[in-house]
C-alpha cells in the first residue's frame, strides 16, 4: 500500500473518532437500542470533557461507540448523543456542542 493510501486511510480513521459538531445522518430504526453499556472513565484531563459512550447505528445493527475526551469549547456545553422512541420507531440524534446563553457565562 501506498504512503498516499496509508495517509488517507489514517486521516479518515482519525476523522470518523471524532464527534461531529452536529448531526450528519439522519437515523430511524424500529429496533430500540440495548442499554447503555458501563464505562471506566479514566482520570480527568484539563482542558477537556469527558463525552460518554453510546449506540451508533450501523445500517444494519446498535453499534457501541466508545467514550472519550475531547477539547472543551468556551462558552459552549456538549450535548449527549441520544436515542427517542416517536410511536413504533426509534430516531437517533447525535451528540453536539451547543452555545451557552449568556446567563451562564462568568
Amino acid at each position: 500500500m501506498s504512503m498516499r493510501m496509508m495517509m488517507f486511510f489514517a486521516a479518515l480513521g482519525f476523522a470518523a473518532a471524532l464527534p461531529s459538531a452536529a448531526s450528519a445522518a439522519y437515523v430511524e430504526v424500529e429496533a430500540a437500542p440495548p442499554p447503555p453499556q458501563q464505562e471506566a472513565v479514566p482520570e480527568k484531563r484539563a482542558g477537556f470533557i469527558w463525552v460518554p459512550g453510546y449506540w451508533g447505528w450501523s445500517g444494519s445493527q446498535h453499534v457501541w461507540v466508545n467514550g472519550q475526551y475531547v477539547p472543551e469549547r468556551l462558552h459552549h456545553h456538549w450535548v449527549t448523543a441520544r436515542w427517542e422512541q416517536r410511536g413504533p420507531k426509534w430516531y437517533f440524534e447525535d451528540g453536539r456542542w451547543e452555545a451557552d446563553d449568556d446567563s451562564t457565562r462568568e
